[in-house]
C-alpha cells in the first residue's frame, strides 16, 4: 500500500470517529457507484450527509479541501444521486467535507458543512 493511500485511509478513520463523536451515524464507508466513490455516508437527525474526506500531512500546497474541484464535486453528486435512488431516500441531503492535516504530532480536523451545492 502506498503512503498516500495509507494517509487517506487513516484520515477516513479519523473522520468517522470525529463524526460519530458529533452524534452522526455512519451508514456507509467507501460507497461506490461505477467509478465514483463517496468516502462516508452518514446520517444526523433526518439528514443524509455525503462526506468527502481530504487528508494531507501539511498545508504547504494549500488546504486539503481546496482539492475538491468542480470535477470531483460532479462525481460526488452523481454517486449521491445513485445512492438516493437505489435506497429510496426521501430525507434531506447535504454534502460536507472533512479536511484533515496530519503531521507527526498534531491532527487538525475541520468539518465544512454544506461544502458542495447540490
Amino acid at each position: 500500500m502506498t503512503n498516500h493511500i495509507k494517509i487517506g485511509s487513516k484520515g477516513e478513520k479519523l473522520a468517522c470517529d470525529f463524526l460519530e463523536k458529533k452524534g452522526y451515524r455512519i451508514l456507509e464507508k467507501n460507497w461506490r457507484s461505477g467509478r465514483f466513490e463517496i468516502d462516508i455516508i452518514a446520517e444526523e437527525k433526518n439528514t443524509v450527509i455525503f462526506v468527502e474526506v481530504k487528508t494531507r500531512t501539511n498545508d504547504y500546497y494549500g488546504f486539503p479541501e481546496e482539492s475538491v474541484n468542480e470535477t470531483k464535486q460532479e462525481h460526488i453528486l452523481q454517486a449521491a444521486e445513485d445512492y438516493v435512488i437505489r435506497n429510496n431516500i426521501n430525507n434531506e441531503i447535504r454534502f460536507d467535507i472533512v479536511s484533515i492535516i496530519m503531521s507527526r504530532n498534531v491532527q487538525k480536523i475541520y468539518h465544512i458543512e454544506d461544502a458542495i451545492a447540490s
